[in-house]
C-alpha cells in the first residue's frame, strides 16, 4: 500500500490515494496518524508531499 499526504495535490500523478492537508502542520499530523494505523513508513519527498509506504 502506498498513499500520499500533501499540501500540493497538483504535484502527484497516478493511481495513489491522496490526502490533502491545509498546511504543513496538518500534513505532518495526517502522515503520522496514517502511518501508525497502516504500520508503515513515512518518506518526505521534499516537494510538500509525504509518501506513506507499507512494508
Amino acid at each position: 500500500m502506498v498513499a500520499a499526504v500533501t499540501i500540493a495535490p497538483d504535484t502527484i500523478q497516478g493511481d495513489v490515494p491522496i490526502l490533502v492537508a491545509r498546511d504543513e502542520a496538518e500534513r505532518e499530523k495526517l502522515a503520522i496518524h496514517v502511518s501508525n494505523v497502516l504500520q508503515s513508513t513515512v518518506h518526505d519527498l521534499g516537494n510538500g508531499t509525504y509518501l506513506i509506504v507499507q512494508h
